[in-house]
């Protein structure tokens, strides 16, 4: 049994929440949201927290309201603070800068590489060697970051790539001689 979907969602202030039928509507200062809920799945609102619970008691049932209560609660999040993802750009030459809609990468290759940055997320670069992803929805911020690492992941000899900010590259000892 899911342990998860007992814990109530605390509606911060200047966020509204609006549930019709099966589908659920969050808006906060950072933007709007809206996801279709389990059909096994009713969601109850009160005093100001949002409680999640299963219409059967069966095992899949407590599983999947787990799992809405965790997308829900990420989403009261995004809304009202929002999520964003570090990353690190290491090796000689390496820089990242943002442009309106494109970010320019030189990772190392003969050609840049121009990155069109998808709607709703920002993408700020304080330093040549950094570069912030940030927007509303957990899922999109994680998925751009993982998509930029995605052109030079770092590699286990000299750890040169781009990482994550708080990612640990085992690194491997050279072959001897």
């Amino acid at each position: 049994m899911s342990r998860v979907a007992k814990s109530p969602i605390s509606i911060p202030s200047g966020v509204t929440v609006k549930a019709s039928g099966q589908s659920l509507t969050v808006k906060g200062p950072k933007g709007e949201m809206a996801m279709n809920l389990h059909p096994a799945v009713d969601v109850t609102e009160e005093d100001n927290a949002l409680n999640l619970s299963p219409r059967t008691e069966d095992k899949s049932s407590w599983a999947m309201a787990g799992t809405m209560r965790a997308l829900v609660n990420n989403m009261v999040t995004g809304v009202s603070q929002g999520f964003e993802k570090k990353l690190q750009l290491v090796g000689v030459g390496y820089r990242a800068q943002a442009s309106g809609k494109n970010l320019n990468l030189n990772l190392g290759f003969s050609h840049p590489i121009d990155f069109s940055m998808p709607e709703g997320i920002g993408i700020a670069t304080p330093s040549a060697t950094e570069i912030v992803v940030s927007g509303s929805d957990k899922q999109r911020v994680g998925q751009v970051a993982a998509e930029i690492r995605a052109f030079r992941p770092p590699e286990p000899y000299k750890g040169k790539g781009v990482r994550y900010a708080d990612e640990h590259v085992v690194r491997k000892e050279a072959k001897k001689k």
